[in-house]
């Protein structure tokens, strides 16, 4: 199943935005799934609107993985395809957890991203490196 990660950062590459997860308290970047028909940056664009509340434009492609396969508490299991995509937003926005998905939505400084599983700060990372080719698994 493909989803989206969406990495939003502002214009000036000071701020990240992130939310906390309604379901383990986990901050994370804005991830959702991709619509059956839908362009895969258009989704990364309407996850942060339906997540943050904020308007974003997606600029690249930065990451490509398969995420291993996880088992839900009722004992459906998926597994995911991620589609990393470094996005901007306007700073003046004021992020809220819009959906019921997050309990909070909020900039942090880059220097002082919120704690991360391993995944997110490595593209983070890719991120502010702004290097134009996406990154792929072997």
């Amino acid at each position: 199943m493909p989803g989206v990660t969406a990495m939003v950062l502002d214009r000036e590459r000071t701020s990240l935005l992130a939310v906390r997860r309604e379901d383990d308290g986990a901050w994370t970047p804005v991830t959702g799934i991709i619509d059956p028909g839908e362009e895969p940056a258009r989704a990364a664009v309407r996850e942060v609107t339906e997540e943050a509340g904020i308007q974003c434009t997606a600029l690249q492609l930065i990451d490509v993985r398969a995420l291993p396969p996880i088992t839900y508490p009722h004992g459906d299991q998926a597994q995911y395809l991620d589609l990393c995509f470094l996005c901007e937003a306007e700073r003046d926005q004021e992020p809220y957890p819009a959906d019921g998905e997050n309990t909070e939505a909020r900039w942090f400084p880059i220097d002082s991203a919120p704690p991360m599983n391993a995944r997110f700060t490595e593209q983070l990372r890719w991120a502010l490196q702004e290097r134009p080719e996406a990154r792929f698994r072997r």
